[in-house]
């Protein structure tokens, strides 16, 4: 049984109680799709606090705190004093006495940390800098509907490994045994702090870490290809044409596929520039002349790729958290 009261990152977590949520999550997802009701948190009230926008974030918890009965309260970058005229302690004091719960999604762990640590409620981080965690259920969830079991999955990241996914993808793998691969420069990896941590991790649970450089070392015989966005929005030009000129070669495309199993799946966690279809796809074409970043739109659109169960699987995985904290919390 899950003994937490929040959700913040899960090194928290034992490797136990992340697989409980995962099975409470395929529980929950079952019943929706049979149309089950499972309004278990009748009557409750949750806040969703966004210093970052997001479609799916956002969409997961308001549909999964009303299938349980719950009422949710969004509040946008614009919508609070937080940060700005009331420190995060007192905001924290003040939601905490009209909430049930609430969800983060921004900036800085500090923050989500700060929210749990004065609140009195139980707290869920949508994503931070640092970690993403409620993104990693879903995708654990998507590989093991894939693959049919998690530990000793031959698994790849692509991309930057020093913010949040990259992040989230080495604590789980280290948690849930994983063969994983950090594949990109060096001086993208995660922070050493975090590798070591990690590596600790590894020894209990059998999982095999590697950070390499090597693309094919990286995708060679691997049961799922992960990448992520090269590049947050609002950073400089600079920035882009740094991070491509450093991530160019780490593009997960049909060749990469090509050296991964045959029945290697592909996730992303969206959004995704992969083709010339968005605003920001567009103005990358017209400066740097790529139809596509970290993801192709061969691999994308092509019959590997499980991106939009990935993206489903955040609605039954995020239930499933709320369920269960709130559940101990409030001993229910």
């Amino acid at each position: 049984m899950i003994k937490q009261d929040h959700l913040l990152t899960l090194l928290d977590y034992s490797s136990e109680e992340i697989l409980e949520l995962i099975d409470l999550s395929k529980q929950l997802k079952e019943e929706k799709k049979s149309g089950i009701k499972h309004r278990h948190l009748e009557g409750k009230n949750v806040v969703l606090l966004f210093e970052k926008d997001s479609t799916r974030t956002r969409c997961a918890f308001e549909v999964a705190a009303s299938d349980l009965g719950m009422n949710a309260v969004y509040i946008g970058s614009s919508g609070s004093q937080m940060g700005k005229k009331e420190s995060i302690k007192d905001t924290a004091r003040v939601l905490g006495r009209m909430f049930d719960g609430i969800e983060y999604r921004g900036y800085s762990q500090s923050t989500v940390e700060c929210l749990a640590k004065y609140s009195g409620v139980p707290v869920w981080s949508g994503l931070t800098n640092e970690f993403h965690p409620t993104q990693m259920l879903a995708d654990f969830l998507t590989v093991l509907e894939h693959k049919g079991h998690l530990k000793g999955i031959k698994m790849a990241y692509f991309g930057d490994g020093r913010y949040n996914m990259g992040n989230s993808y080495l604590v789980s793998a280290a948690k849930l045994g994983l063969d994983y691969r950090n594949v990109g420069p060096k001086e993208l990896w995660p922070n050493e702090e975090l590798r070591n941590k990690c590596l600790e991790i590894a020894k209990k649970t059998g999982a095999k870490l590697t950070f390499t450089e090597d693309v094919e070392e990286g995708a060679r015989g691997c049961d799922v290809i992960a990448t992520d966005v090269w590049v947050s929005m609002g950073e400089s030009d600079e920035a882009w044409a740094e991070r491509i000129k450093l991530l160019k070669p780490y593009q997960v495309n049909k060749e990469v596929m090509a050296l991964a199993d045959p029945h290697a799946i592909f996730i992303h966690c969206l959004p995704s520039f992969h083709n010339l279809e968005t605003k920001i796809g567009y103005e990358v074409y017209q400066k740097f002349g790529l139809n596509g970043l970290e993801v192709t739109e061969d691999v994308f659109e092509g019959p590997q790729s499980v991106v939009f169960d990935e993206a489903e699987n955040r609605l039954h995985t995020i239930k499933a958290t709320m369920l269960a904290t709130m559940k101990h919390f409030y001993k229910i």
